[in-house]
């Protein structure tokens, strides 16, 4: 169960930081986790980033004393909870859920009231729909895909092929300010667990082909089953991916974004970080990681509020 840090804790820590002992020894000193540690001194250092144990107790038990409409709350759990949506962009249920599993107890209905009594709006700007929730009517279209030959129906995908097993992956691209740059993102279907690579030639089906290849190619054999994509023109080359990876690929309906539900969903989380606009081209190789790491980072209901990179490396060590 989390507990708030004691007076003792704090002045120890103060003691380890003169000595230049790494926060994870201070830690283990303590009995507390290093991430505790990590989050106490980056939250009460001073000014010059310079951390005195007295100061520090004071702000803590300060802001403890004004946290209004929350008595019943811990201050460092109401902390913690605005910490992974500010910082992680974690959705209420994920961080109640997550929270559960380390022994601290926090609803999502009292994440969402603490969402909607935030006056200034910046916890409601981290949710991904914002709290704003619009249904858009769906409609059946045949599927015509004439730039695409070959290609196989997802009607003809295995049946095994339905997200529970893994090795089954879906892909589609993100893109940019005018269409022209493009982001390669693929989902493992059991796990959630993306993969994201910006595309220098940005729609060309070459080049896409090759880096699906590159992305993919650790997991050839057993741990690669199927592909599933939609029918934009940047896929015309799975005839190539198919022999490179020995995996069959399947395409969805034309306007059924729902027979690719990973990878929608995984799209929509990446437009937190890169709004529909943006100059793909000018975001940086390290920050197209850094959200790939992000997104792989946040635990997931369906996954009883694992993440996907726990869950996909534990079936592809």
């Amino acid at each position: 169960m989390y507990k708030q840090l004691t007076r003792e804790q704090r002045y120890a820590i103060y003691l380890g930081l003169q000595k230049g002992e790494p926060l994870r020894d201070i830690a283990r000193q303590i009995g507390v986790n290093a991430s505790t540690v990590s989050r106490e001194v980056k939250r009460n250092s001073g000014k010059g980033g310079v951390y005195g144990w007295l100061k520090a107790h004071e702000r803590a038990e300060g802001r403890k004393s004004r946290s209004p409409g929350n008595r019943a709350i811990k201050a460092e759990i109401i902390w913690l909870v605005k910490e992974h949506m500010i910082e992680d962009q974690w959705s209420p249920k994920q961080i109640s859920g997550r929270l559960a599993t380390e022994g601290i107890h926090i609803s999502h209905e009292t994440i969402y009231r603490m969402v909607r009594a935030d006056s200034s709006g910046e916890l409601a700007g981290h949710c991904r729909h914002k709290m704003k929730y619009r249904r858009k009517a769906s409609h059946g279209h045949e599927t015509k895909a004439p730039g695409i030959p070959d290609r196989v129906s997802i009607h003809e995908r295995p049946a095994e092929a339905d997200g529970t097993r893994s090795g089954d992956y879906e892909m589609d691209t993100v893109f940019g300010k005018n269409g022209k740059d493009v982001l390669l993102t693929i989902v493992e279907r059991a796990s959630n667990f993306m993969m994201m690579e910006k595309l220098e030639y940005g729609r060309q089906a070459k080049p896409l082909a090759d880096a699906v290849y590159r992305l993919l190619l650790p997991y050839k054999g057993e741990l690669l089953r199927t592909i599933t994509t939609d029918n934009g023109s940047e896929f015309s080359q799975h005839k190539l991916i198919s022999k490179r990876l020995n995996v069959p690929v399947y395409f969805t309906d034309a306007y059924s974004a729902w027979q690719k539900g990973a990878i929608e969903n995984t799209n929509k989380l990446i437009r937190q970080y890169i709004p529909k606009g943006t100059d793909i081209s000018a975001i940086p190789e390290s920050r197209i990681k850094e959200i790939q790491y992000k997104i792989n980072n946040r635990p997931r209901q369906k996954l009883n509020f694992l993440t996907p990179k726990e869950v996909f490396f534990h079936h592809f060590p």
